[in-house]
């Protein structure tokens, strides 16, 4: 064992990433379990991809680029001294963990990223476009993001000085912003008309979100890099901030529409886990349920919003990851408590500094996203081609058929 290595530490991490990376199966599940039949196969698929892509172009060059210094000094992207992992051996640390172990750890958080984009555009794309677009988008958004955020040399949290504990800007805004920008970027006339993605299987969404509750433990407390100090309240938010949640959807719902379904239940439980994850090791208990509650009614009205718009965004990946991505990051000017960051949010007596540093990195890094995922998604569009002919032509009906509650589509749209 190397000298500084922490066993308890590196074993809690080594489990975590475990549980991360069984969170796009996961993912596949609980998409693949909202489209219709046909489409089934083209979620799992999508999902799996992310997995063979993306891990390849992180241990080849995304990795180095994330975290392997800083050219320049900005903070905005690392170097390429460590390609292919180049000189990074079983004893090579980062803190007290093996280097190797970390960087799978955050492998698994670019994974899941990717994968949770193609809600967005289920049913309308070619998997061969799909494919390019993931590896692009891996390396042009995803890295830089993670170098803003996770990296010690990054902008976001180092420079600028904003907090996100888990990665509410570079996992859930990140994806929710990019969701919007492809539903914007391959969206033709007559989708709205003619689009729609009925659930076939309720109980496959519910095995989906089964496993990505299960691996968002890892996923949050894992972000501590340690098995003591932020990460038992990291672990114990994410459950409040899943169950907060489900109380505010299930409360609105019934005041709303006089009844609550389940893909809303299941839906409202990730919505609270996506808004606690970068405010997990920030808050405390009450903050987590709070957050969760708001989590629960803000997405709600933003997945009811969005037939208003006319956005059709499939899966509700805007609805649910961007909006709460970004519940949870302003929450953190509100709630953070300054236990193991020392920063202090609005109602325990840090004033509002924090919270502007919170939306100057939401916007930041949503823009960002949805810049440069438009002009990739168009690109690939004209090139290999992204947008499936007539994706929805079969489909009866159109866009509005889908909601999470068919018979309470009407009152919401």
């Amino acid at each position: 064992m190397p000298a500084g290595v922490d066993s308890g530490d590196t074993a809690w991490l080594m489990a975590s990433t475990a549980m991360v990376l069984l969170m796009t199966p996961g993912l596949a599940f609980f998409y693949g379990g909202m489209v219709r039949t046909s489409h089934v196969l083209v979620m799992l698929r999508m999902s799996f991809a992310c997995l063979c892509i993306v891990t390849v172009i992180w241990f080849l060059f995304g990795w180095s680029l994330a975290f392997s210094g800083d050219v320049g000094g900005a903070g905005l992207i690392g170097n390429l001294k460590q390609v292919a992992m180049h000189g990074i051996g079983p004893d090579e640390l980062t803190g007290r963990i093996p280097t190797l172990i970390f960087s799978c750890f955050m492998l698994s958080f670019a994974i899941i990223t990717v994968a949770l984009i193609s809600g967005s555009i289920a049913g309308r794309t070619r998997f061969d476009g799909w494919m390019a677009f993931a590896a692009i988008w891996t390396v042009l958004v995803y890295i830089p993001l993670a170098h803003w955020v996770f990296s010690p040399h990054g902008w976001v949290t180092q420079k600028l000085g904003a907090l996100d504990f888990a990665g509410g800007t570079v996992v859930e805004l990140n994806s929710g912003m990019a969701g919007l920008a492809c539903v914007l970027a391959l969206r033709r006339p007559g989708d709205l008309a003619r689009g729609a993605e009925r659930p076939h299987s309720i109980p496959l969404v519910a095995i989906g979100l089964g496993l990505l509750w299960f691996g968002w433990f890892g996923f949050n407390a894992g972000s501590a890099l340690q098995d003591q100090g932020a990460a038992p309240s990291a672990f114990i938010n994410t459950q409040l901030g899943a169950a907060g949640a489900m109380a505010g959807w299930w409360v609105l719902d019934r005041v709303r529409f006089g009844k609550v379904d389940m893909i809303g239940v299941l839906t409202s439980a990730v919505a609270g886990m996506v808004a606690i994850t970068p405010a997990c090791g920030e808050v405390n208990t009450l903050g987590a349920i709070l957050i969760g509650l708001a989590a629960g009614i803000v997405c709600s009205f933003a997945i009811g919003f969005k037939f208003r718009l006319k956005i059709d965004d499939t899966l509700d990946v805007v609805g649910v990851h961007g909006w709460g991505g970004i519940v949870g990051m302003l929450a953190i000017g509100l709630f953070a408590t300054g236990t193991f960051s020392g920063k202090e949010g609005l109602f325990f007596h840090g004033g509002a500094a924090l919270l502007g540093k919170q939306v100057v990195a939401v916007l930041a890094c949503g823009a960002y996203s949805f810049v440069l995922t438009w002009l990739i998604a168009k690109a690939v569009d004209k090139t290999v081609g992204f947008r499936a002919a007539d994706a929805y032509a079969e489909v009866p009906g159109g866009m509005e058929e889908r909601a999470y509650s068919f018979d309470m589509l009407e009152e919401r749209g």
